[in-house]
């Protein structure tokens, strides 16, 4: 792997900003959920911007601080400093915008523990000090939707096209080129675009980069992405499984250790030639599958992916070729050696689900964890018997038992901190009691005049 290149200094940013003639810029973060917020200060702020003067209330913010404690600080990451592309000609009209993403941090100027970003930061520390180096390639997927008379989004696609197809069947084409357009122009490095197996699903592919990166490059795609679908009239949605009988999107990451510009995952003499490293590795994402589901997969609807026959995961195995295993090793080997996590769903906060996709690694590979023998047939299709012979267990089976799961599992705890972890489930909790009290249309249809 290359080293990384310095970051702009302040004064660089603030030149960058001036030959771009920036009119406003977004000092971007993220709530405990991973909905994306901002500060946007004028031209007349960006110093003050630049040097982390920006103060906000924290009590606010999902997850964050109670009311008597509010005040919080932005701490630029330079680092991340990017200049929008024109979305409409009215934004246009009225100046370019950049961004920069911040880390949260206390008046005192220490990081705030329960900021998700944070909460990856510490995990990456504790893979540097063995001298290693999480990397990430993320696949995100999403739907494109018609939007009603009233401007609301409906689950109306609009095209009947299918995994690869071209236009006239798939009619986002251009729209999808226009996204990985505007991703480019702003600098990120696409690897690909399709559209995926059900109508109006799609996928873009970022080339592999470092944990933080590839987190904060998945919170903006999520934002480019809406943004360009409300300039074509169109819903752009990120959860799990809008449409019944249909596939379900995911966030496949293809997750690799580097330490002194090697990849530990490779070892030609070892079986598929993974290393020690590797194998140990697959066997902690195994092991701590169920405590990380709640955080990969944190939604009610996330759940109604996860289910036979859709191309998602149901069971906890691994394997290097069928893609129903919760993680599978592609073929390619040396540099490119990698454990494809096939789990998390794009409603998840990406910093929040790295973090605990590397503490469970990082753990497996501290206890030597040896997975189960991978499987290379459809798990679908095996028995219970044939399951238990193999060692397969089955994931969580609604986001109540997912929860109850990561309260458990004491290193993805501890990789979320306690704040982190009370906040979290205090939300989820909360949102899950309010889906239960909640009488569905299925209900009424299956049960109305039947008892």
């Amino acid at each position: 792997m290359t080293d990384h290149p310095l970051p702009p200094t302040q004064a660089q940013v603030l030149e960058l900003l001036q030959e771009g003639r920036v009119n406003f810029l977004r000092l971007q973060f993220t709530d405990i959920l991973g909905t994306i917020k901002n500060i946007e200060v004028p031209r007349s702020q960006f110093e003050k911007a630049l040097s982390g003067g920006v103060m906000f209330d924290g009590s606010s913010i999902q997850g964050f601080t109670r009311i008597e404690e509010s005040d919080m600080l932005l701490a630029p990451d330079l680092s991340t400093f990017l200049i929008y592309p024109q979305f409409s000609r009215e934004e246009g009209e009225r100046g370019k915008v950049a961004r920069i993403i911040c880390d949260v941090n206390l008046p005192s100027g220490e990081p705030f523990s329960g900021d998700p970003r944070t909460v990856l930061k510490r995990q990456i520390a504790r893979a540097a000090e063995a001298g290693l180096t999480l990397y990430a390639g993320t696949e995100p997927e999403f739907f494109l939707f018609e939007r009603g008379e009233d401007g609301r989004g409906t689950t109306r696609t609009g095209d009947h096209a299918g995994y690869f197809d071209l236009a006239p069947l798939d009619k986002g084409e251009r729209l999808r080129r226009e996204i990985a357009n505007k991703l480019v122009e702003m600098g990120f490095e696409i690897e690909g675009a399709h559209h995926e197996a059900a109508p109006g699903q799609h996928e873009i592919d970022f080339r592999y980069q470092d944990a933080l990166a590839a987190a904060d490059a998945i919170s903006t795609f999520k934002f480019v992405v809406k943004r360009v679908a409300l300039e074509y009239g169109l819903l752009a949605s990120f959860l799990p499984k809008p449409v019944a009988g249909v596939n379900g999107s995911g966030l496949h990451v293809h997750l690799s250790l580097f330490k002194d510009g090697h990849n530990t995952f490779y070892d030609p003499a070892g079986e598929f030639e993974l290393s020690d490293t590797a194998l140990h590795f697959i066997g902690g994402l195994l092991e701590h599958a169920p405590g990380m589901c709640a955080v990969t997969n944190p939604t009610v609807n996330s759940f109604k992916r996860l289910v036979p026959g859709f191309e998602a995961p149901v069971n906890v195995a691994w394997s290097t070729s069928n893609r129903s295993a919760l993680v599978r090793v592609p073929a390619k080997r040396a540099n490119s050696t990698r454990a494809e996590f096939r789990l998390p769903d794009p409603s998840c906060n990406p910093y929040l689900a790295l973090a605990v996709m590397l503490a469970a690694g990082l753990d497996g590979i501290a206890q030597k964890t040896v997975p189960p023998p991978a499987i290379q047939r459809n798990i679908y299709q095996m028995t219970v018997r044939e399951k238990r012979h193999h060692r397969v267990r089955e994931l969580p089976r609604d986001l109540y038992d997912a929860l109850d799961s990561l309260e458990r599992d004491e290193v993805i705890s501890a990789a979320l901190g306690d704040h982190a972890l009370e906040h979290y489930l205090r939300a989820k909790r909360a949102e899950w009691r309010s889906y239960a009290a909640v009488v569905h249309p299925w209900e009424i249809e299956q049960y109305l005049d039947l008892v």
